[in-house]
C-alpha cells in the first residue's frame, strides 16, 4: 500500500520552526567621549568641581592705587541620580522541553544590556537639554542665543534651515568655543531636510560635501558629513519638548516661534577635550549581569542593574535647536 497525505497525517508537521531567530534592529549608540568622564568620583552621592570666571583689566595712572579685584568663583555638582536594571529567568522546564534555550538566553542578556545602554544616552541627551534655562529664554552667551526655534528669521514653520547653522556657528564663535570638536546631533527628520536642500553644494567650505545628495547623511547613526565646522550626527533620542516654549530670537536674525509638544531638541557641543565638554558623566556601577541558581522555584536567575548620574559642567559650549517632529 502506498503513503500518501490523506494516510499518513501523523507525519505531516504543518507547523515548523527555523533555528534563525530574528532580533531586534538596533541603530548605533553614540560614542561616551560626547561627555567628561568622572567616574573616580568613588565615594558620597554629589561630586562638587569649583569654576573660576575670567579676570577684571583696568586703567592705570601713576600714582594711583589699582583696584584688587576678586575673581569670580563657583561651584558645579554631579550627583548619582539614576539607578537601573532587568532581571530575567529561565525555568528548568524550558530547558528540558524547549528548543535553542542557549540561545534565547544568551540573546536576552545581549538585549538588556543595549536597552540599558539606551536608557543611558537618552538620560545624557535629556540632561544636555535640562542644563540650559527654559521658559523662553534664548541662552544668551557674548550677546548670541544658545537656544532657538529652528526656520530661520520671520519662520514659523519649525523645519531647520541652513540659516540656523550659519546662526550656530556665530554663536559658537561669539562664545570663543573651539573650532575642533564641534557637533551637532540631529533627528532624522532634520537629516531628511539637508538631504533635500538642492543649494547644499554651495557650501564652499566643507571638504566632505560630495555625494550629500545622493548617499544622505545618517548611516548607522554615525557621523557622516562636517558642514560648516560642525559634524553631522543623528540620533533617534534625543528630547522631546512636554510643554510649549515661546522663543524669541528675532533679534539674531532666527525665528519668534512657539516650540509645540512634541518639538524635537537637536543639540550641539563642542567635545575638543574634557575642559570643553558641556556634560560629565559617573558610573558608580558600570552595567554588570550576574546570575545564581534558585533551587526552590527550579530556575536560573539573572539580572543586570547600573548606577550613573550626569551633570552639566558648563553652558557656553552647549546650544539647541528646536524643530518640529515630522516636517522636513
Amino acid at each position: 500500500m502506498s503513503h500518501d497525505t490523506s494516510n499518513t497525517t501523523a507525519f505531516i508537521e504543518a507547523q515548523q520552526y527555523s533555528k534563525f531567530i530574528i532580533e531586534n534592529l538596533n541603530d548605533g549608540l553614540l560614542p561616551e567621549g560626547f561627555s567628561r568622564d568622572v567616574s573616580d568620583f568613588s565615594e558620597g552621592t554629589t561630586l562638587n568641581i569649583k569654576t573660576v570666571g575670567s579676570a577684571t583689566i583696568q586703567d592705570v595712572a601713576e600714582g594711583v592705587p589699582m583696584t584688587f579685584n576678586a575673581i569670580d568663583t563657583g561651584n558645579v555638582t554631579l550627583s548619582i541620580t539614576d539607578y537601573i536594571g532587568d532581571a530575567w529567568f529561565v525555568s528548568d522546564e524550558l530547558r528540558e522541553d524547549g528548543s535553542q534555550v542557549a540561545q534565547l538566553s544568551a540573546a536576552r542578556a545581549m538585549e538588556g544590556t543595549r536597552a540599558i545602554q539606551e536608557n543611558v544616552e537618552t538620560k545624557f541627551l535629556s540632561a544636555c537639554d535640562a542644563a540650559q534655562t527654559k521658559t523662553g529664554n534664548v541662552n544668551l552667551v557674548n550677546g548670541r542665543p544658545h537656544r532657538w526655534v529652528a526656520g530661520g528669521a520671520a519662520a514659523t514653520d519649525r523645519i531647520f534651515d541652513m540659516s540656523d547653522l550659519v546662526a550656530l556657528k556665530l554663536s559658537f564663535d561669539k562664545a570663543n568655543v573651539p573650532q575642533e570638536g564641534r557637533i551637532l546631533l540631529v533627528d532624522p527628520v532634520v537629516e531628511a531636510t539637508l538631504n533635500s536642500l538642492t543649494n547644499l553644494v554651495n557650501v564652499s567650505n566643507n571638504p566632505m560635501f560630495e555625494g550629500i545628495v545622493t548617499e544622505g547623511f545618517a548611516r548607522n547613526h554615525k557621523f557622516i558629513r562636517n558642514i560648516f565646522g560642525f559634524d553631522i550626527w543623528t540620533s533617534n533620542r534625543l528630547p522631546t519638548l512636554t510643554g510649549t516654549e515661546a522663543l524669541d530670537a528675532s533679534g539674531y536674525g532666527l525665528a519668534n516661534d512657539t516650540a509645540e509638544v512634541g518639538d524635537i531638541v537637536n543639540i550641539a557641543m563642542c567635545v575638543a577635550d574634557d575642559n570643553c565638554r558641556p556634560m560629565m558623566r559617573a558610573w558608580r556601577r558600570n552595567p554588570k549581569t550576574e546570575g545564581w541558581r534558585d533551587h526552590e522555584n527550579r530556575q536560573d536567575k539573572f539580572q543586570n542593574s547600573a548606577r550613573f548620574g550626569f551633570g552639566a559642567q558648563r553652558v557656553d559650549t552647549l546650544a539647541t535647536i528646536i524643530t518640529h517632529p515630522s516636517n522636513y
